[in-house]
């Protein structure tokens, strides 16, 4: 048997979180506008999606790296969860597992956690729509998980998902289209940004309908 690794030594509880006032802000704005008025940043994989049609997330990031096929880590994850927490996890490249399901939304529901983003699979989905906890992932795996209780992971470090770094209470924000991390330090002006382009893209949807070309509003001509 191996020797139990001492999670709470690479487990940061009380990680700084992105303001509750600017998580209220990000929650109407589209994940697209959040990235393109941020300077093109913060596009997680395109392969993480919501499970069900409808679901939206906005919060703090909670990140988990996790040994790949294994979820004992996400367990971890739970018991030091904040309300209003995203967990966000990297499953170190190994997608095929169902690594979350009914029984951990239902303890993650409990705790007030505001979603799950996972790059790597999940189980129950209809069961997860029904409750209307909102998961993204790379899609569905009916694969078991283990549970090795001597493997290292890490809490609320670091993590990289496709070509971006999320930390630790970073703000994360996931819709249709798909999810988008803004770093902590960014927030406050990567909204102020967004309200503002949402605001001219209204002014140009007028212009449109009212029958002018994208050519003569964005002066390509």
């Amino acid at each position: 048997m191996s020797l139990r690794f001492d999670w709470h030594s690479t487990t940061r509880a009380d990680a700084p979180r992105v303001g509750e006032d600017l998580v209220a802000a990000a929650r109407t704005l589209p994940t697209a506008t959040l990235h393109e008025a941020g300077g093109k940043i913060g596009a997680l994989p395109s392969a993480l999606k919501p499970i069900a049609p409808g679901m939206r997330v906005c919060g703090a990031a909670l990140t988990v790296h996790s040994p790949g096929g294994d979820n004992l880590w996400l367990h971890r994850a739970l018991d030091v969860a904040r309300p209003g927490d995203v967990m966000v996890v990297y499953a170190s490249g190994v997608h095929e597992h169902g690594y979350w399901g009914e029984i951990m939304a239902t303890m993650a529901q409990a705790r007030g956690l505001a979603g799950l983003v996972i790059d790597g699979c999940v189980r129950d989905a209809a069961l997860l729509a029904a409750m209307g906890f909102p998961v993204f992932a790379r899609g569905l795996c009916i694969r078991g998980t283990g549970k090795d209780f001597g493997a290292p992971g890490w809490i609320n470090h670091p993590i990289r998902l496709g070509e971006v770094t999320v930390d630790g209470g970073d703000l994360i924000v996931g819709d249709a289209d798909g999810v988008v991390a803004i770093p902590r330090e960014r927030a406050a002006e990567v909204i102020e940004k967004s309200v503002k382009r949402e605001a001219d893209e209204a002014a140009i949807l007028a212009r449109l309908r009212a029958g002018e070309s994208t050519l003569d509003v964005y002066g390509w001509r």
